[in-house]
């Protein structure tokens, strides 16, 4: 914007500073460009202030952290006395505030594993989720994870089949535990996936958008699936 108002100013110099080729001279010439200059240059003044101001982030959300403790089917619903979530937790992520918490039910929790979920109100089908699976000491090879993950979710399989791409990494964390990140990029959703072992199970953490919400809140998104992690006792 800075640019074209000097632009401007140039343009208008070069057309009203010599209007006659041969002037008169004037005894009390009036200063007209300096009228004109004032109010541009407080125009230019407020452009390069606002310029200058941080961008606000009233579209950024704030997010909660929450804990999650992979109870099995027949100890779900809760904890007494002075336990809690945060003292018993196997996992954390984090979730942006206005999101809201699914509840789970023993049924779905015993047959599918799935420990936890939110979504965004506004848009349902932009959510977080986890699921869990006992009895496995280490990860399977990268490939063979990410398949065995498929054949429980027909949602996946179908995402999986018409992926424009599938992108897949290993990482640690600081405590040296190994993580397989998946970033799958179909044709009418995205979806980010963790998955590690720990304690003698396997956890996988998703996070699902459908693509006109992943490119709308990718940052917010990737922020929710870099945040999961398992809880070093």
């Amino acid at each position: 914007m800075a640019t074209l108002f000097t632009t401007n100013l140039s343009t208008t110099f070069s057309s009203t500073s010599n209007p006659n080729p041969n002037p008169k001279p004037s005894l009390n010439p009036k200063p007209s460009n300096l009228h004109f200059l004032k109010p541009l240059a407080t125009s230019l003044a407020a452009t390069s202030l606002l310029l200058s101001i941080p961008s606000l982030s009233l579209s950024s959300p704030s997010f909660n952290l929450y804990y999650g403790t992979a109870a099995s089917a027949a100890n779900y619903g809760g904890y007494g006395g002075n336990s809690s979530k945060q003292d018993a937790a196997e996992y954390t992520y984090e979730v942006p505030s206005d999101w809201k918490e699914r509840l789970v039910s023993k049924i779905e929790k015993g047959t599918n594993g799935t420990d936890s979920e939110f979504f965004n109100p506004k848009k349902r089908s932009e959510r977080v989720y986890l699921t869990y699976l006992a009895g496995f000491r280490a990860l399977a090879p990268m490939d063979t994870v990410l398949s065995n993950l498929a054949l429980s979710d027909v949602e996946l399989q179908d995402l999986i089949s018409s992926a424009d791409t599938v992108r897949a990494m290993e990482k640690k964390d600081g405590d040296g535990q190994v993580y397989y990140e998946y970033e799958i990029d179909g044709a009418a959703a995205h979806r980010l996936i963790s998955v590690t072992c720990a304690r003698n199970k396997l956890y996988a953490h998703f996070v699902a958008a459908p693509n006109t919400e992943w490119q709308r809140d990718k940052d917010m998104l990737t922020r929710i699936h870099d945040s999961f992690k398992t809880v070093v006792t």
